[in-house]
């Protein structure tokens, strides 16, 4: 069995807890996953599953083994989810529907994601400097200003504030609560925001102790 599964963030919401707080939750859709693949030790050097989202196109069809022969066609995005120590013994089979089943609600996970992308931006917007004074003629603008000094020949100090392309990074959010698991529709609420834009795909782990 796998420790983790992918999915694609939907958005944010809120719902009401059992003492009747609100809690904010993001909604990720886990549905149209299947097993497309095993990486074997002896064959590919690790242990992994490999699954395939199914194109919208193909989703309201039965899953045909034949899908396998042409994954560019019938799947939409196709990524391999590691497996090591235990869970070697108990891995899934080709071409069935990837198990939600290791995910219930109460237990803490980590999501994985990528950053929404914002091109590049200047130290303003990317490290929240404040900029010059807005009165007496300053013609500096949101400019950087002095990144140097003679002390070093001139050069710039490594992990200088500068302008640069913001966000698309790979970042991670430790120790969310799963608040509800929609077994039927597959899908997930997840205490909290994750990684990502609207429709991005997103990891979901369980938390490693």
């Amino acid at each position: 069995m796998v420790s983790g599964l992918w999915g694609r963030k939907i958005g944010m919401t809120q719902m009401f807890s059992k003492e009747n707080a609100v809690v904010p939750v993001t909604v990720i859709d886990i549905a149209g996953w299947f097993v497309t693949n095993i990486r074997t030790l002896e064959r590919d050097g690790y242990v992994a599953v490999q699954v395939g989202c199914v194109k919208d196109r193909y989703s309201k069809e039965e899953f045909s083994i034949n899908w396998l022969k042409n994954l560019t066609k019938y799947f939409k995005v196709v990524r391999e989810i590691r497996v090591s120590g235990e869970d070697q013994k108990s891995l899934p089979t080709i071409g069935q529907p990837v198990d939600t089943s290791i995910l219930e609600e109460g237990v803490s996970v980590d999501v994985f994601g990528k950053t929404k992308g914002c091109g590049f931006a200047g130290v303003v917007r990317r490290h929240n400097f404040a900029g010059p004074p807005g009165s007496h003629g300053h013609t500096m603008g949101n400019r950087t200003g002095s990144i140097g000094s003679f002390c070093s020949q001139g050069k710039v100090i490594k992990g200088k504030t500068m302008p640069g392309q913001m966000g698309n990074e790979k970042r991670v959010v430790r120790n969310l609560e799963i608040v509800k698991v929609e077994h039927d529709s597959k899908v997930v609420l997840v205490k909290g925001s994750v990684p990502g834009k609207s429709g991005s795909l997103v990891f979901i782990r369980k938390e490693i102790a």
